[in-house]
């Protein structure tokens, strides 16, 4: 039985103004088969947009004009579903493993009436040396040690991976630091973004890689 999604918050209605309608057919999309999908929790519908769509949409100001970027683990479409909607300049490859998720996604893609993204089957390691982009983004995939071992060969060179956190990122990342530079890392920032629109702004941490020659 498919659940009514929640409106959009008025933070949606600022953020992502024209746009909005694909964001709403993101979010009718989520409250049903995402959930029928296992993708997200029924409990999570009620906060699709501060949670989900608003959450993931706000990091957009971490992407240049025209930007090719690779969503790796895309999971529900998150990220990635949610910033090709709110920046339809941008070239989104969406990188999933699971067959029954990838269907998902493109039927998603379809319904949402999205022209910007394409949806890859396979796990990130299987793309090395196949599929890079400046930008690379994943949330609530892995530890960052082990995010940048699947991801920092999807980056090219001095490009950035933009990993979605909560907040504990700031230990994550001293913990991490060390094996992230056996990797490439060369430095990495948290922002915040969103703080117009979301009570709880996104966190994200930005590694900066740069690639052995």
């Amino acid at each position: 039985m498919m659940i009514d999604p929640p409106p959009p918050t008025e933070g949606a209605h600022r953020f992502f103004g024209e746009r909005l309608p694909h964001a709403e057919a993101f979010a009718a999309v989520l409250a049903d088969t995402g959930v029928s999908h296992g993708l997200i929790g029924p409990r999570e519908v009620p906060i699709l947009w501060e949670r989900h769509i608003l959450n993931c949409a706000v990091i957009e100001d971490a992407f240049g004009e025209g930007a090719c970027l690779i969503d790796v683990g895309s999971g529900a479409g998150l990220p990635g579903v949610a910033l090709a909607i709110a920046r339809p300049d941008l070239d989104v490859h969406l990188v999933e493993p699971m067959q029954r998720r990838t269907d998902w996604l493109e039927s998603t893609v379809d319904e949402v009436g999205l022209d910007n993204v394409t949806v890859h089957r396979g796990r990130a390691e299987e793309f090395h040396g196949r599929l890079s982009a400046p930008y690379v983004t994943a949330r609530a995939v892995a530890r960052l040690d082990k995010l940048a071992r699947w991801c920092f060969p999807l980056v090219e060179q001095d490009g950035q991976l933009v990993a979605l956190k909560g907040r504990s990122v700031e230990d994550e990342l001293a913990a991490t630091t060390k094996a992230l530079r056996k990797e490439g890392l060369v430095r990495a920032e948290v922002t915040s973004h969103g703080a117009a629109v979301l009570e709880t702004p996104t966190l994200t941490v930005t590694c900066y890689v740069r690639h052995r020659r």
